[in-house]
């Protein structure tokens, strides 16, 4: 990881910058396999399964026999610790669902807004070198919770074709039985477009690599809605002189494991502490089954060395991370000043770990500074709110001038008549 010591405000844009991709070469393979799934729909999307997979597929859908079959193959234990996971992030999700509230802005003009569920909604979930089980979580029970009508899981098979286990057993205990084993940008096309299969859907949900992120971004230009702008991952952490250096070495590297690209930011005022976590990321990472990926995620990461804690938090704030944990003596009140990250943990004993499994809240967040202006995943995403109005006869000659007048000053008369034929009838 590369040390700064002391940087100036002026220089903070530069040394915040996340690892650059050229993704033009990108572009290209990306829109070629959604043109070819958009023009030829099944026998493209398996013709890249078999390409990009190694996987040779007949039937895309998943039949109920083996998602029935998988929680054989899972041990006792862990379909436990995914019962509790499930249980956490219903309990927390649950209550964002809000009552329509109404209101009577003036006697007689009474205003609500009622939240609908968006009715067709695809859930990737990236089942390569890590299949993401927990990620169903995330976005299946906001999904189920907002009462989406059409639910459809994409993931991508193994060369055999087959399907993690742990992800059909947390899809069937959600609730979603429209799985395919596709993954990809040929599961984004499939999608976006619609297949002999696969049904076009309104709004994709998700994390996936470069290819599945600019495909995302890309359907997105034509209509199809996306969850948020997503990048690698990212952690950063503050820590002061009460922390566990062996807490933060291990929080650093639980994000560096997920990609070459991803990133890591430690922040301190204590240059003694550097020293000691420096010491613990290099005893830690040999014991990493994905060493050799971590120490490319912290080729592009930094250790910032800052004056005070006031500059800390600036600093922090500037870099809007996905994760932001607060291992110092004051975490409760730092937090307090936190307003640009996906989600905050706070203390020496609230690892991001948590908060990616089993916490309640959702690991579906904001990356490359975008939790400056997006939101994490929530049962919000998955239904639009709409707003409706009803005025009686009395209310209309209530409200009725102020319309008029408005509408005659912006020069639109026929708004002023439709108030005008009613009110003067």
């Amino acid at each position: 990881m590369k040390i700064i010591k002391y940087p100036e405000r002026r220089d903070w844009n530069e040394i915040l910058k996340r690892p650059s991709i050229d993704s033009s070469s990108l572009e290209q393979t990306v829109k070629h396999v959604l043109q070819e799934v958009k023009e030829k729909g099944d026998e493209a999307v398996k013709r890249f399964t078999l390409q990009f997979d190694k996987a040779k597929i007949n039937e895309l859908r998943v039949g109920d026999k083996e998602i029935n079959d998988a929680g054989n193959l899972l041990s006792d234990d862990l379909k436990k610790a995914i019962i509790t996971a499930k249980n956490n992030i219903e309990k927390f999700h649950s209550v964002q669902l809000k009552d329509t509230e109404f209101v009577e802005t003036m006697p007689g003009v009474e205003c609500w807004r009622k939240a609908i569920a968006i009715e067709k909604v695809g859930l990737y979930v990236p089942g390569g070198t890590a299949p993401l089980f927990s990620t169903i979580l995330m976005l299946g029970i906001p999904a189920m919770l907002a009462g989406c009508k059409e639910i459809v899981l994409c993931t991508p098979p193994n060369r055999e074709g087959k399907l993690n286990a742990a992800i059909l057993f947390t899809a069937k205990l959600v609730g979603i039985t429209k799985i395919f084993r596709i993954g990809g940008v040929q599961a984004i096309a499939a999608m976006s477009y619609g297949t002999e299969s696969i049904p076009k859907l309104y709004k994709i949900f998700g994390p996936g690599n470069q290819y599945v992120t600019c495909a995302k971004q890309w359907v997105q230009k034509e209509g199809v809605a996306i969850d948020l702008p997503a990048g690698p991952s990212e952690v950063a952490v503050y820590a002061d002189e009460t922390a566990d250096p062996a807490f933060i070495a291990a929080d650093l590297l639980s994000q560096a494991e997920h990609g070459i690209d991803s990133q890591v930011l430690f922040v301190t005022v204590q240059q003694l502490l550097i020293d000691e976590v420096i010491n613990e990321l290099d005893k830690q990472i040999v014991e990493l089954p994905g060493k050799n990926i971590a120490v490319r995620a912290l080729e592009n990461s930094r250790i910032i060395l800052v004056k005070n804690e006031i500059e800390a938090i600036d600093l922090l704030n500037e870099y809007a991370p996905e994760h932001l944990i607060l291992a110092c003596a004051n975490a409760d009140e730092l937090a307090e000043k936190i307003v640009n990250a996906g989600s905050v943990f706070i203390g020496n004993y609230s690892p991001e770990s948590a908060g990616d499994y089993a916490t309640g809240t959702n690991h579906t967040l904001p990356t490359n500074g975008y939790a400056k202006a997006y939101s994490g995943v929530s049962v919000d995403s998955f239904v639009k709110k709409v707003t409706f109005q009803k005025l009686t006869e009395q209310g209309l000659k209530n409200i009725g001038k102020t319309v008029e007048l408005m509408a005659e000053a912006e020069g639109l008369l026929a708004h002023k008549n439709a108030i005008s034929v009613r009110i003067n009838n």
